[in-house]
């Protein structure tokens, strides 16, 4: 078993503390999510670190995953999401970029082992980092 990353980033032309409001407001969460996030809700909290949420990320027709995440900031402009179901981990990093803001989102999580694991670590970043490109599209948008 290893560890298997998969990130995406974008630049946006917004005021940085906008984009940050936006991706740490989890009640707003919905407006940014493609059509692989199914049944997503709020639990708890519902702003930055705290707040714990869950949703349904069907990865592949064959492939969902069951995500209760709970929310930390370890630092401005990093909202951690830490799934209590799995060993996956999501980062989200905003910060200024040029008059604009850089968004990045980086998940890892351990991976199969064997074939199973090879065929993950080969092909599973670039499926998620597709959705996340999908995500930060409509982040950008929505700013």
């Amino acid at each position: 078993m290893g560890k298997v990353t998969a990130t995406a980033e974008r630049r946006i032309d917004a005021p940085v503390e906008k984009v940050r409001a936006l991706v740490a407001d989890y009640s707003a969460r919905p407006e940014i999510l493609t059509e692989q996030y199914r049944d997503y809700e709020v639990v708890e909290g519902g702003t930055g670190a705290g707040t714990v949420a869950k949703w349904k990320l069907q990865a592949t027709s064959k492939r969902v995953r069951d995500v209760a995440a709970t929310v930390s900031e370890p630092a401005p402009g990093t909202l951690v999401e830490t799934d209590a179901n799995s060993s996956m981990v999501t980062t989200w990093t905003v910060r200024e970029a040029g008059g604009g803001t850089l968004v990045r989102i980086e998940t890892t999580w351990t991976g199969a082992g064997g074939i199973g694991g090879f065929f993950e670590k080969t092909f599973a970043p670039a499926g998620l980092k597709r959705i996340y490109d999908g995500v930060l599209q409509n982040l950008e948008k929505a700013v």
